[in-house]
């Protein structure tokens, strides 16, 4: 059957299950942090996601790949925001350290993607 949509990504499905963790951890900030890391995480982690979405709905293989780099930073953003919250007690070490296992395998996975679309592209050219 094959990829239909960006949503039979594996990317895309590993990018989702980590915005969805960042959100259920997120809320057990304290309100003060609605305008700090809380909404900064949860952007982030959103970013990931929808940027693997807009990427495979591109026209060329290039522009596709300038999304899944965009992915990457939003990726490492959210990294340095779950230290961050880990450092200033926002939350523990058991919270944070699943997800950022699952950000290190979601990097893997993006990297992997973009080598394999530029490995086809010049196979194309």
């Amino acid at each position: 059957m094959g990829i239909q949509s960006y949503r039979d990504l594996n990317v895309w499905q590993e990018a989702m299950a980590i915005a969805e963790a960042v959100y259920l951890l997120t809320r057990s900030f304290p309100q003060s942090e609605l305008y700090g890391l809380t909404t900064q995480m949860r952007r982030a982690s959103v970013s990931i996601a929808a940027n693997v979405a807009e990427g495979n709905g591109r026209e060329t293989s290039g522009a596709y790949v300038q999304f899944l780099r965009i992915s990457q930073g939003s990726l490492k953003e959210l990294e340095t925001h779950l230290f961050l919250a880990q450092r200033v007690d926002l939350a523990t070490t058991e919270q944070v350290e699943p997800i950022l296992d699952e950000c290190d395998k979601l990097g893997r996975m993006l990297r992997a993607l973009i080598r394999a679309i530029q490995e086809k592209t010049r196979r194309e050219e």
